[in-house]
């Protein structure tokens, strides 16, 4: 069953190409039916978090009516990169599988070890400069949150 949702995420990239999109297709799937699904859009939408991974969890989420989808399965024409890895965690999705690596994406223009690079750095030393301030008065919307009784939490 695996190949055939990676091949359906294949096949998505593929359309996607001539359809003026990146050559990245994602679908998530949960107890054997496809809840969501996904194409790089950046281009399209101008959109840089539009791929295919957070489009495709996008719509799972709206279809499942949750933004819990642990127990779902991500089959992504390509190995995720960090953002939608970090998506893909947030979603608690239970499984990755992925046809072309990062260096394949890398061969054809689409490099993110950079962004890895700078994550493994301390932030004083990452090329955007990061700033912290008015922290005394940020930190009051996380004491709200930690007093609220009827969150969602996540």
């Amino acid at each position: 069953m695996e190949e055939k949702y990676m091949r359906e995420a294949i096949k998505m990239a593929s359309e996607n190409v001539k359809n003026g999109g990146g050559p990245f297709g994602a679908v998530i799937v949960k107890d054997g039916l496809i809840l969501g699904r996904g194409v790089n859009r950046v281009t399209a939408n101008n959109d840089p978090t539009a791929h295919a991974e957070v489009m495709a969890i996008r719509d799972a989420t709206a279809n499942a009516g949750t933004h819990d989808l642990e127990g779902a399965i991500i089959y992504t024409s390509c190995e995720p990169c960090p953002m939608c890895l970090g998506a893909i965690y947030w979603a608690h999705i239970s499984h990755i599988f992925y046809g072309n690596n990062q260096l394949d994406a890398a061969r054809i223009g689409f490099d993110d070890s950079d962004i890895y690079k700078q994550l493994a750095l301390p932030i004083d030393k990452r090329r955007i400069p990061e700033t912290q301030m008015l922290s005394k008065e940020a930190i009051e919307t996380f004491d709200l949150w930690q007093a609220t009784e009827n969150k969602q939490e996540y």
